[in-house]
């Protein structure tokens, strides 16, 4: 609950914080000058205390003195100011760990995505722009940039979103924390591109982040910022932390100890109109074909403000917009080839000139997988329909038993209906590719899943409720002979199956790239420590700080995901791309490990 504040004169906050002198070379400046200035008066004295030295940190910068004042982790994503918060964090006992709902931990939120600047030193544990927050939300928030929201997809249990832009000038999807912290945002955020200034050239854009020095943001995010900036003033709680960062660090946050800087610097200084056009994209290359589809990539443009987003032509004609620097085409003809360009674009509406033009053919057709199994449960045994017995029947060849079932329960047409067991086939030959099934849960219980076994190894798990749910685990890929089994996890829950499907397999069940060890150098020091895996995030249990790269395939030898030094600064988590549902070989240096993806 929030306490009461008192906001003091922006004049007297300079004076009152700072040390003396600190911010003398600064007097008389404005604009871009002034912003060069205080990214040489910050810079100098700051220490880098290193990644893991947040959690120490956080001990005196993020403690509720303002609100509860109980000594709990202020966290900006769970913090309700006039109620009682949803859940409270105790410093260091509460630290992450894993997540899966928000109140289960706090980590580090790096308010600049650290992803925009490759997780380098010293920015990734800069602690002026890295709040302790809850790790539910933190992910949630991912790395999207700070903006109004829309439509919510998503929100917090004290009221941050994210979901469409409302934003002027982008419309992508946006994080917006509640109005008590907007400001607070604002001001990392110009602290962060202001101490480095000098860097915002060779960092990512993140759709926030300008390409040079001046104005360091691009035109949207910097009006987005201004107006939260000036909408929430500095509160004590701002000016507790900024003074606990500088005893920790040995810098400060120039613009919650002057917040008139922000104006002298952004608020009169942007050019009323941007009328400077993106550089062309280089390096446009096709880097993937399928019978359907033509993958592109290239260069980043660069601009005074900032490129938001890029038009790609094909044959002359708009075929769609992204943000990042590549693009899949899909939806083509087989056998035929096609043209592309590229152009950039600013949020000013300014448009580069075309880049070069490159061609790409798509493959010959591909004849879709065929399913190898179709059991529709018209064949079971019907005498004793509402008696829960192990049940026998075969189709199309394949024999099943399906224990502690009853026969009675339909969802398309006839069901078999488990409780405290599991639905088994006998030996099928020609592999398994992906499986589909149709669940749901009848009668009373709770929302469940059942475990999917191939050949006695766990491949994914089929989630049920009271709606009737179709479900696929893709990339199971296992060749040969093979058993499939789905476990009930519950003992009481009375669940229907129906539609039971998988496609054949005939590939290769191990890693087929040649430069890759087969599956039998399994490392049994590494361990995966929560598998199935959730919220895209591998946590790795073991020796892990001399890992030089880790590298994520699926079954079929397809390099899906590479990340270099993915244990550096202490970490024990790898971060990992959108994969789909199904199995996944994860190769750290000449080590393997299996995962599943739920």
């Amino acid at each position: 609950m929030k306490k009461i504040f008192f906001f003091l004169g922006f004049a007297f906050l300079a004076k009152a914080q700072a040390p003396a002198g600190y911010y003398n070379s600064a007097n008389g400046l404005t604009g871009a000058n002034l912003k060069t200035a205080l990214s040489t008066i910050i810079t100098n004295g700051h220490q880098d205390k290193g990644y893991n030295g947040l959690w120490t940190g956080y001990k005196t910068t993020d403690i509720d003195k303002n609100y509860e004042n109980d000594g709990s982790i202020l966290d900006i994503y769970s913090e309700k100011p006039t109620t009682t918060d949803p859940y409270k964090y105790t410093p260091v006992t509460n630290q992450c760990g894993t997540y899966s709902v928000e109140g289960n931990c706090y980590n580090r939120e790096h308010i600049v995505p650290q992803s925009l600047f490759n997780e380098a030193s010293p920015m990734v544990s800069d602690i002026h722009f890295i709040r302790a927050t809850d790790g539910k939300v933190n992910g949630m928030r991912s790395n999207y940039p700070f903006g109004k929201v829309g439509t919510a997809t998503f929100t917090s249990k004290n009221g941050s979103k994210l979901g469409s832009s409302a934003s002027s000038g982008y419309s992508g999807t946006v994080f917006e924390p509640i109005d008590e912290f907007k400001g607070d945002v604002a001001r990392m955020i110009f602290y962060f591109v202001t101490r480095y200034q000098n860097k915002l050239s060779s960092f990512t854009s993140g759709n926030m982040l300008g390409s040079s020095a001046y104005p360091g943001l691009q035109t949207w995010e910097l009006n987005v910022l201004l107006a939260w900036h000036n909408q929430d003033p500095v509160s004590q709680a701002e000016i507790n932390r900024n003074n606990a960062s500088y005893t920790y660090q040995g810098n400060r946050n120039p613009f919650i100890d002057n917040p008139s800087y922000v104006n002298l610097i952004w608020g009169s200084q942007q050019p009323a109109t941007d009328t400077q056009a993106p550089t062309a994209a280089t390096g446009l290359a096709v880097s993937g074909t399928t019978s359907s589809s033509i993958s592109l990539t290239w260069n980043p443009s660069t601009d005074n403000v900032g490129v938001t987003s890029y038009n790609v032509y094909m044959n002359g004609s708009l075929k769609t917009t992204v943000s990042s620097t590549s693009a899949t085409i899909s939806g083509l003809s087989s056998s035929t080839t096609y043209s592309f360009y590229v152009v950039a674009k600013d949020a000013a509406g300014n448009s580069s000139s075309n880049s070069s033009t490159v061609s790409g053919t798509t493959s010959g057709t591909i004849t879709p997988p065929t399913n190898c199994v179709n059991e529709t449960f018209e064949s079971i045994p019907t005498s004793s329909s509402s008696s829960y017995l192990t049940r026998t029947w075969t189709n199309n060849g394949i024999s099943w038993t399906a224990t502690d079932a009853r026969t009675d329960q339909t969802i398309s047409n006839l069901a078999i209906t488990v409780r405290d067991g599991s639905l088994k086939s006998n030996t099928s030959a020609n592999g398994i590719g992906s499986l589909t099934v149709t669940t749901q849960l009848k009668f009373t219980g709770t929302n469940g899943t059942f475990n999917v076994q191939v050949n006695g190894v766990t491949v994914g798990t089929i989630p049920y409720s009271t709606t009737a749910t179709t479900t696929t685990i893709n990339n199971i890929n296992t060749s040969g002979n093979v058993v499939v089994t789905l476990t009930n996890s519950s003992s009481t829950n009375r669940v229907a199956i129906d539609n039971l499907s998988w496609t054949c397999y005939s590939g290769t069940s191990r890693i087929a790239n040649s430069n890759t060890p087969n599956l039998t150098t399994e490392n049994n020091s590494l361990k995966i420590s929560q598998n199935p895996i959730s919220n895209q995030e591998i946590f790795v249990k073991g020796e892990t700080e001399n890992i030089q790269k880790a590298e994520i395939y699926n079954l079929q030898g397809k390099l899906m995901q590479t990340i270099n030094q993915p244990f550096k600064n202490n970490r024990n988590s790898i971060k990992i791309k959108n994969l789909e549902q199904g199995v996944y070989i994860l190769k750290l240096d000449q080590s393997l490990l299996k995962f599943i993806v739920k």
